[in-house]
């Protein structure tokens, strides 16, 4: 199948519309008529996205009349929920490509055109016959508008108008984005309202002795004891308690159900719940067995201030910045200081690595730090075990450095389980609000922090990258940086181009993010298979699919 290039029956092709035929390529979409996945299920149609269109939606009808247009309303993930205008030839032209509620207009399925670009780009966007990648759309023009919720500033939906190309009109642009921002007002007084009665909820029940927690769209409310309580596991969990009430709030008056609810920690309590805002988007949870008693806070592995000379754990994933962490726990003084590499093991051989533990335990090294000690064989394990047991008041200060503890099994768990200081680095995508002071340091590092400055624009778009080689993957960023500019404001075009746009994942919250990590987590011990991820994580396959969908989870 031919792909579409730079210029197609003598038309220059506009920068922008090339990038997306580029794209769209990538993801193997062929030009030809397309297999547009539609699954009428999954779209919503009683969202607050189509509650606040639904006015809007109707006066936009009123104005075309007869007119041979088309209007389409998209989610958030550019599924169709809705198409309220449509002329007859047309409507059933859009039908027959997919365009109706379920049809699903990313990039990846429809190729380039008005709702799947402008959900791409996050910005209005026409596209204009020949324009379109999909040979049967080059019949057709179209004008896309995002609806970005004023609150949260997420996007919400994409707003299209479609006609045939012989119809285009460069009118159409402002009139579709006048209806886009009429809709976003209307979110607006929602979320007002909304946020209000789950302010107003929260602070009634909060005035009790008892953990209270309000989930809404983008919004949890958590007073001190529902925080040491709950996991965000048990979010999902609680998710999933909320379906099936109803999609109106109850009265004042009426008993709330209480019902039973199986925390990550083990426990099992009753939970009130209420819903208390329409459409079930603000949902209140009170633990009743908690009031009157205080809440013992679970034990949560948390970085805990070493003891010098007591056996120290270091742990994360790669390029969390164990190696440093350990150094910076010895001193600024390398004198007496002794590293080894569970890594060479494999290089020199199990007894030789062995002698050289010995040696530096009894050579008077003040100091002896063993990377990376998930690699150690078990025979290593035991002896360096044996060394931390042996509490001989001349040994040296023991400082291990390895994987997450959560990942350690067998010889390896029993080997840091002797540690009695352990300090756990997070991934650095969980570190987002620290990136200001990172950056700086990584330049005072390399000499630069008196000649450039990262705007905020940039920082916060690096914010918005999962960072899959943490504090190391930042490093070489900045150094590239410092290598390319030689003082002033650090821009979007001074960073290395693959990190000048944010990845098409909007930024989540550190809720969002921990329910993702949990979710992916159970998919790959349960090797994709749903049922029994859901099983797993306790909530049914119904929450699980719509997490999954939320979150943008592949699976």
């Amino acid at each position: 199948m031919v792909q579409p290039t730079m210029a197609t029956n003598s038309f220059s092709v506009r920068p922008e519309i090339a990038l997306s035929w580029r794209r769209s390529a990538m993801s193997g979409l062929t030009t030809s008529t397309p297999d547009i996945p539609v699954d009428p299920d999954a779209a919503d149609r009683r969202s607050r996205l189509v509650m606040a269109a639904e006015p809007v939606l109707a006066e936009v009808a009123e104005q075309l009349g007869d007119m041979d247009f088309c209007v389409l309303l998209a989610d958030r993930d550019a599924r169709i929920v809705n198409v309220p205008v449509g002329a007859g030839t047309l409507r059933r032209r859009l039908e027959g490509l997919g365009g109706v509620p379920g049809g699903l207009f990313l990039e990846e399925t429809t190729g380039t055109n008005a709702i799947a670009t402008a959900h791409e780009l996050r910005q209005g966007f026409a596209v204009h016959g020949e324009e379109h990648y999909i040979e049967p759309f080059k019949q057709l023009s179209c004008y896309g508008q995002p609806i970005i919720h004023p609150v949260t500033h997420r996007l919400e939906g994409v707003l299209d108008i479609t006609c045939l190309a012989r119809d285009d009109s460069p009118l159409l642009g402002p009139f579709i984005a006048r209806a886009a921002r009429d809709i976003e007002e209307n979110l607006l007084r929602t979320a007002r309202r909304t946020e209000q009665r789950m302010l107003s909820a929260f602070q009634a029940a909060a005035r009790r002795n008892r953990p209270v927690l309000v989930i809404g769209e983008g919004v949890v409310l958590a007073n001190t004891a529902a925080t040491e309580l709950l996991d965000p596991i048990d979010h999902l969990r609680l998710r999933e308690l909320a379906t099936g009430l109803g999609r109106r709030p109850g009265r004042s008056d009426e008993p709330c159900p209480v019902r039973s609810v199986q925390l990550s920690s083990g426990r099992t309590l009753s939970v009130r719940v209420q819903v208390v805002s329409p459409r079930a988007e603000g949902v209140l949870f009170e633990f009743p067995d908690q009031e009157e008693r205080a809440v013992v806070p679970r034990q949560v592995a948390r970085p805990s201030e070493p003891v010098p000379g007591t056996p120290t754990y270091v742990g994360g994933p790669p390029g969390t910045g164990r190696s440093t962490t350990a150094r910076s726990l010895a001193g600024v003084d390398p004198t007496g200081i002794v590293t080894l590499d569970a890594s060479d093991v494999a290089a020199r051989g199990e007894e030789p690595w062995l002698s050289t533990l010995e040696q530096a335990a009894q050579g008077g090294a003040r100091v002896l730090v063993v990377e990376d000690v998930h690699l150690l064989p078990e025979s290593c394990c035991v002896r360096l075990r044996r060394l931390m047991d042996r509490c001989d008041p001349c040994d040296p200060w023991i400082i291990l450095t390895g994987a997450p503890v959560s990942g350690l099994a067998g010889r390896h768990a029993v080997l840091v389980s002797g540690c009695s200081s352990r300090i756990d680095l997070p991934p650095l995508r969980d570190r987002s609000a620290e990136l200001p002071e990172l950056v700086r340091a990584m330049l005072r590092d390399l000499g630069a922090d008196d000649r450039l400055r990262f705007t905020s624009a940039v920082l916060g778009v690096l914010a918005g990258h999962p960072w899959p080689g943490n504090l190391r993957e930042l490093h070489t960023v900045v150094r590239a940086v410092v290598e390319s500019r030689s003082a002033g404001d650090v821009t979007l075009q001074d960073l290395p181009a693959d990190y000048r746009t944010s990845p098409r994942l909007r930024v989540m919250t550190p809720l969002e993010r921990a329910e993702h990590d949990a979710i992916v987590a159970a998919l790959r011990e349960c090797q994709g298979n749903k049922v029994h991820a859901a099983k797993r994580l306790g909530i049914s396959r119904t929450t699980l699919y719509s997490r999954i969908r939320v979150l943008r989870i592949t699976a």
